[in-house]
Formats: C-alpha cells, sequence, structure tokens
C-alpha cells in the first residue's frame, strides 16, 4: 500500500491553510507536479474562520474611494512593532496586496465590501462565506490541474538535498511513506494548539487563552523547518483579540457567533480585576490586541453589566462588535435570551444578581472594593469625566439597574505569528542569514510581520499575508526550479 501516487514532485506543500492552497494553487498553474498535505481530515485550518484580508489600492477601495497609504501603513505598523518586523517584508506585502485581491477574485473569491475594524483603516477585504468559502474555491482548481492532495497526511521529517526526502505519515494507519521533492513550502499554520510549544515559546497564562481556530496549529511546519537548519525567529506572539467567554460544554469557535459573548467581552464598559478594581481604560477593546495584554495583566478580569446597559445594546445596538460574526453596531436581538439561558444553564462564566455586594460574592471578589468600584464609576459616569484612566465619556454607562451581571473572561486567541526567519521570497535562512535553498515558509509559519503584539489596525494583515506569502513562495519557486 502506498501513500502518495508518485515518488517525486516538483513541489510538496505542508498545510492547505490559506497559504498552503494559494501555494499550491500557484505552483500547480506554473506547471508543476504538486503534492498538497493535510494532516486532518478536512483542508482550510483556521483560514476557514477568516473573515476578509487586507491590501491598499485594491479594484474594491478605488470603486469606494478609499486612499490608503502604502507607505504610511508600512512606518506604522514597523514602528507598532517596536521595529521587530521587518520593513522589507511588510513593503513588498503592500505593494503586492491589491493585487493579492485581484488575483483571488479572478480565481473566482467574491468579495462583499471593504471597511475598517474599531479604530483601524478601511483595509478588510470582506469574502463571501468567510475564509470557507474562498478556500474551497481555490481548491477545485488546484485539483483540477492535476494537482495531488492528501488528507489526513501528515509531513514528519525532511531532510535537505537536491531533491528534499520528505517523510509522510498516514494518520489514520499509521504507516509512513518517503517522497522526494525539489521545492518544499511550509505553510502549517504556527503552533497555537501545541500547549508544550506555547509554554515553552511564550509567556501567556494558558490557563486563560482561549484558542479559537481549527485546532491542527501545532507546530508542524515549525519543527520541520527546525529541524533543516531554519534560524528560529519571532515566536512568542499569539493573535489575542481581547475578552472571551470560555464555555466548557461547547468548541470555542461556537462562542465566536454569541451576542452574550460580544456584549460580555468586547465592549468598552466595566471590567474589574480579582480584588473587584478597574485596572484600564476599558476602550482599549478598540485595539484588541492592546485589550488582551491588559486582560493577561490580572490573575481574573470580569466584566460588569447592568440591565440597563443589556436592553440598550438589545434595542439601540452594541458599542464594539467582533470582526464580521458580531457587527459593530448590531442590534442584539438575541442578547437576553442568550444569557437567561446561559444563567439557567449555570454556565460557569456568568454570575446574576439583584444587588452589587451579591454579585461581588458570586464572582468571589471583595464585596466592599466592587461596591466601592462601582459606586465611583457612577460618579464618573455622572459628572462625564474618567478621573481614575480617562475614558471617553460616551462609554461612561452607569451601572445602577438590577438585575446585575457578571461574566468571566478568558483572552481569546485566533493563532501564533513567527517562527521561521525566511527573506523577502519567503525562503528560510538559516542562522548565518544564508538560504536554504528551495525551502519556504508562508502564513503563520514565516517570520517578519508582527513584533510582540499583532496590529489590528490594519485589518486583514493576518490572513491577507496567509495567500500572499504562499503565492509568493510558489512564485519564487518557480525561479528555483528552472
Amino acid at each position: 500500500m502506498t501513500i502518495a501516487k508518485q515518488r517525486k514532485y516538483d513541489v510538496v506543500v505542508v498545510g492547505s491553510g490559506a497559504a498552503g492552497e494559494a501555494a499550491a494553487l500557484t505552483a500547480a498553474e506554473n506547471g508543476n507536479r504538486v503534492l498538497m498535505l493535510e494532516k486532518g481530515r478536512t483542508t482550510g485550518g483556521s483560514a476557514n474562520y477568516s473573515e476578509g484580508i487586507f491590501a491598499v489600492g485594491s479594484y474594491l477601495q478605488k470603486e469606494k474611494g478609499i486612499n490608503v497609504s502604502g507607505t504610511a501603513v508600512l512606518k506604522e505598523e514597523v514602528e507598532y512593532s517596536k521595529y521587530k518586523a521587518d520593513a522589507r517584508i511588510w513593503r513588498k506585502y503592500v505593494d503586492s496586496s491589491a493585487e493579492n485581491v485581484q488575483w483571488l477574485s479572478d480565481e473566482g473569491v467574491v468579495f462583499e465590501r471593504v471597511q475598517a475594524m474599531g479604530a483601524g483603516e478601511a483595509t478588510w477585504h470582506i469574502y463571501k462565506g468567510f475564509g470557507y468559502g474562498a478556500i474551497h474555491t481555490l481548491e477545485p482548481k488546484f485539483l483540477k490541474l492535476g494537482g495531488e492532495l492528501l488528507t489526513s497526511t501528515s509531513a514528519i521529517d525532511l531532510k535537505l538535498g537536491d531533491n528534499k526526502t520528505v517523510t509522510l505519515r498516514n494518520e489514520a494507519t499509521g504507516e509512513t511513506e518517503d517522497v522526494q521533492a525539489k521545492v518544499v513550502i511550509l505553510a502549517a499554520g504556527g503552533y497555537l494548539n501545541n500547549q508544550e510549544m506555547l509554554a515553552k515559546e511564550t509567556n501567556y497564562d494558558l490557563s486563560r487563552l482561549v484558542p479559537v481556530s481549527s485546532g491542527k496549529g501545532t507546530g508542524d511546519g515549525l519543527r520541520l523547518g527546525w529541524g533543516v537548519g531554519g534560524r528560529k525567529y519571532g515566536t512568542g506572539m499569539a493573535m489575542l483579540f481581547g475578552g472571551y467567554l470560555k464555555d466548557p460544554d461547547e468548541p470555542s469557535f461556537k462562542m465566536m457567533e454569541s451576542q452574550m459573548n460580544t456584549a460580555a467581552g468586547q465592549q468598552p464598559l466595566l471590567w474589574v480585576n480579582q480584588d473587584g478594581e478597574r485596572f484600564v481604560d476599558e476602550s482599549v477593546i478598540y485595539n484588541f490586541s492592546y485589550a488582551g495584554n491588559a486582560l493577561y495583566g490580572q490573575n481574573e478580569v470580569y466584566s460588569i453589566l447592568d440591565t440597563s446597559v443589556i436592553k440598550k445594546m438589545a434595542t439601540e445596538g452594541n458599542y464594539m462588535g467582533l470582526g464580521v460574526y458580531v457587527e459593530r453596531g448590531q442590534i442584539m436581538d438575541k442578547l437576553e435570551d442568550e444569557i437567561a439561558e446561559a444563567v439557567a444553564a449555570n454556565k460557569p462564566f456568568i454570575f446574576k444578581a439583584d444587588s452589587i455586594e451579591k454579585l461581588a460574592n458570586q464572582m468571589g471578589v471583595p464585596a466592599g472594593k466592587l461596591v466601592a468600584t462601582v459606586s465611583q464609576y457612577n460618579n464618573y459616569a455622572a459628572n462625564g469625566v474618567d478621573n481614575q484612566f480617562g475614558k471617553d465619556a460616551k462609554y461612561l454607562a452607569p451601572v445602577q439597574e438590577g438585575p446585575y451581571y457578571g461574566f468571566k473572561l478568558n483572552i481569546g486567541a485566533f493563532c501564533t505569528m513567527g517562527g521561521l526567519r525566511v527573506n523577502t521570497a519567503n525562503e528560510v535562512e538559516d542562522n548565518n542569514g544564508r538560504v536554504i535553498q528551495g525551502v519556504y515558509a508562508a502564513g503563520n509559519d514565516a517570520a517578519g510581520l508582527t513584533g510582540d503584539t499583532y496590529g489590528p489596525n490594519m485589518p486583514g494583515t493576518c490572513a491577507g499575508y496567509a495567500f500572499y506569502s504562499g503565492r509568493n513562495a510558489a512564485q519564487d519557486a518557480q525561479k528555483y526550479l528552472k
């Protein structure tokens, strides 16, 4: 019994997310024999949950009269990263971003609109059917061109040579097999779902980190790249998105569409820590990576909502959405029912009481301190001035109508970013800065796009970079193959 149809390929792509699918299709369009590997039973990875991609100067932006300076984007992102991001990589990515959108559109991906998120620029190109629709538009084209796709098949070893040796493993049977490839593109999606690697490579409190992903980002591509001498670089950062409710009875991704989750974790209202104290200007949520950092600075965090603000969001709309799953300003018509159902089910993340003192007792925070915090906060709201942290008066909603609700917040994360040092062609470099010929890293396996915090002020950069870098790697690989 054999795993792959052939023994030799021009290109082997490890991973079938946005980077992998883009790399595989581009390589196939260039006339190569291509094998794409997916260790799970279904393709797309975490890209299936993405909403859109970054670009400047796209046809959609031109149609809407949206002008964003590519150079300004580059400067802002590099400065945001404290100059840990590679300005050369950003320059090429920005300059290619409009063509990246056009390529996807030409391949059949439908873009519905372009928009901003939070306080960011309008660079987010939203595709129809989320990332699932984009991925499963590209994949049939790859197969039609003769590309080979193996699901439930992982790459467990990589050896260098004029022809690289990739060891495959059938995840169902455990059978292994070697194939040869001139080029290997690592696009396995980072390591968010590998607890051991997270503990080693990051400083996050993993008991509070809620991965919202495909579950398959276990660092496979990074291990392969490091194993052949690729430089470890840019690890330690996860793409956080602020407060997130953890329901032990449901998969994490189900909370993405919950209005209750958005109301509890994504609003610029009142947060308190384990001591019943405020600790930040809560409008930090408009930059969700900063919000994640702020939440991690406390041992526990609770979001406090009273009945009046819940009614306001249910009838007038929320302050801040969660991507396009629950949009900013959306009428929260399911919010009250979702809260009632969670209370009735005695979910561990929600607390309800007729007084602030009783709410504090339920949450396990000092009652006297929480009562004092709420009283002080209500004074700020009445006077329209936050003397503690300077929050804008429009977000100072008083907490004065019972029943009162407390929500225990964890921190959501979409992915990790970084791991292998690459150049502008997405070629993997060794510890001396030399290119490892024929080995590429793309998407969340490639370093150079971020520092220690993801920059959500230019929404769509992560998914956009995945599609772009996969294509970029395959295009450069064509020069190597020739």
